[in-house]
């Protein structure tokens, strides 16, 4: 009698075991970031051992060092991710199709929310301030975000939408500096609590043409009425 195939052995099993293990080792990865962001978010980059890294992660230490090496190749690959959320969201942004004034209020609040909800940003933003203390070179994350909001307040200048003296280049330039001040400060009173505010602030401030984002925000009409 022929005996059925064990398919608990052989390429396939394998195969499957090889999967399984790499899901593992990705998810272990992510958990791992995930709390070196929350840790680097609450306590400074000079303050965080990998030690605490692992308590927070719920891993043992070793378990830490298999996937990263040191604290600075932590505090790179969270501020690797920071920088690659930038353009998540801008391209976001980009498909609502929205005119060329409204689509760089609704890039700064939506950037906004996130800098305030999402631990990775919170920790990318304050990895950015110490970036003097970290031993390694970390990505520089605001260069593309900025060109695309000129990009943006050139479309708005042709369509005779943006009354402003100073060219959308350097204009964009001083948003995303004033942008990024204003999140700083309400991270330091107040915990972002009131960073949307502090973003209708600026935009109303640096680009006066302007029109009000409560009443146009894809962003501020979905949670308003949340």
């Amino acid at each position: 009698m022929k005996l059925p195939r064990d398919h608990s052995t052989g390429p396939a099993a394998s195969s499957r075991s090889k999967e399984l293990k790499q899901a593992r080792a990705i998810r272990s990865r992510h958990n791992i970031l995930l709390a070196a962001a929350r840790a680097f978010a609450e306590r400074g980059y000079p303050s965080v051992t990998m030690h605490d890294v692992a308590e927070i992660s719920g891993m043992t230490k070793g378990a830490v060092y298999f996937h990263y090496a040191n604290k600075e190749s932590l505090a790179l690959a969270v501020t690797t991710e920071f920088a690659a959320r930038l353009p998540a969201i801008s391209d976001a942004v980009a498909r609502l199709d929205l005119p060329p004034v409204a689509a760089v209020a609704e890039l700064l609040l939506r950037t906004a929310a996130a800098l305030r909800d999402e631990p990775l940003m919170k920790a990318g933003a304050r990895l950015q301030i110490e970036k003097g203390l970290i031993d390694v070179e970390l990505p520089v994350p605001f260069e593309e975000y900025t060109a695309l909001i000129a990009t943006w307040l050139q479309g708005a200048l042709s369509a005779g939408d943006l009354e402003h003296q100073t060219p959308p280049e350097p204009l964009a330039r001083v948003l995303v500096s004033a942008f990024f001040g204003a999140q700083h400060l309400s991270w330091l009173v107040n915990d972002r609590t009131d960073i949307i505010e502090r973003t209708l602030e600026v935009l109303h401030a640096v680009v006066p043409c302007t029109r009000d984002p409560r009443h146009t925000s894809p962003y501020l009409h979905d949670h308003t009425a949340a």
